[in-house]
């Protein structure tokens, strides 16, 4: 019998969570600050999500900032602080990940962490991608208690690489869920999935859904000028979760 393909999505609004429950999503990461890879969502934005979606898992990413995966003292204590929140909110899991100035998993910061979720379901996010050793951290992963891994096989999109996450999914053994993620499109997901044997795989099904505004002043802009429209907001998009979810190949 053919094992059913899970679909998390990468929502990055409690508007785009209720997007995806309705397409049919096993899941979603809640994200804030999307153009820097994510980081944690608010306190408000984290209980509307599960208001709006409240029959799939909510998963939170437990990120203070972007950049690299070397935190501060007062960074970890944030994320502590995050942590306990999520857990006060009854969400499924968090997702997070911490690397030495070396390289390697920071092992009694990710053990600290893990206990901080107690019982929460635990995703390693990509910092994964950027670590030293792969398949000497995905056991590392295994042997800390992680839920799963979200990687790209450490090259810019999942597609590039197969190879490694097909390594990493017969590595894994059933161990641990090797998620892949970054660039999974309705194009090319079949072929990741039969060329990795991975069965979740993770997504943001966005489109663009107009402003409703009805007056534009195009010459101001909120944030960095590289935002190609500030009159159109990136959302989860129930057609293309639910593409995804049912299987085209």
């Amino acid at each position: 019998m053919e094992e059913k393909r899970i679909i998390e999505i990468c929502a990055n609004s409690a508007q785009s969570c209720a997007e995806a429950e309705a397409g049919g999503a096993a899941r979603v990461e809640l994200c804030a600050g999307i153009p820097e890879g994510g980081t944690t969502p608010s306190y408000g934005e984290i209980r509307a999500a599960m208001q709006a979606a409240p029959h799939i898992d909510v998963n939170v990413i437990i990120r203070p900032r972007g950049g690299d995966f070397l935190y501060t003292e007062t960074e970890i204590q944030a994320m502590l602080f995050d942590i306990e929140l999520c857990r006060n909110l009854g969400v499924h899991g968090v997702v997070f990940g911490c690397l030495t100035a070396d390289g390697c998993l920071d092992v009694p910061l990710l053990r600290r962490l893990k206990a901080a979720a107690g019982p929460l379901s635990v995703t390693c996010h990509r910092a994964f991608d950027v670590c030293r050793n792969p398949c000497g951290a995905l056991e590392t992963l295994i042997d800390l208690g992680f839920d799963r891994v979200l990687t790209s096989g450490q090259q810019s999109d999942a597609v590039q690489g197969i190879p490694l996450i097909a390594e990493l999914v017969a590595q894994a053994a059933g161990r641990i869920i090797v998620m892949p993620g970054c660039g999974v499109r309705e194009s090319n997901i079949a072929e990741i999935e039969a060329k990795t044997g991975a069965c979740e795989f993770h997504t943001s099904a966005r489109s663009a859904v107009p402003s409703r505004m009805r007056y534009h002043n195009t010459a101001v802009f909120m944030g960095s000028a590289a935002v190609p429209d500030e009159f159109e907001i990136m959302q989860t998009d129930r057609r293309k979760v639910a593409r995804f979810v049912e299987r085209g190949d």
